[in-house]
């Protein structure tokens, strides 16, 4: 078993009511088992658009230049500053 360590972590009071009902209902073995889950989709998801993109980029060119960067910031509104 993976080495575990206990984190508080604060939700939205709607988020944690809508956990307990689908532990209640059996959906969810538990409430921690909930968010172990939760976090391991996201970090799932987090990475593999990563690795999508690092995809992407190496087949359209490599990756963005500064000044490809200051454009799109430019075209999203942005500062500039992540």
């Amino acid at each position: 078993m993976a080495q575990m360590r206990k984190v508080t972590v604060t939700l939205p009071e709607a988020h944690v009511e809508a956990i307990r009902e689908l532990v209640a209902d059996g959906t969810a073995d538990s409430v921690s088992g909930f968010v172990q889950h939760a976090v391991q989709v996201s970090l799932d998801d987090v990475t593999g658009w990563g690795e999508m993109l690092a995809q992407a980029l190496e087949e359209t060119g490599g990756p963005i230049t500064p000044e490809e960067r200051a454009w799109a910031d430019k075209a999203l509104g942005r500062s500039g500053t992540a």
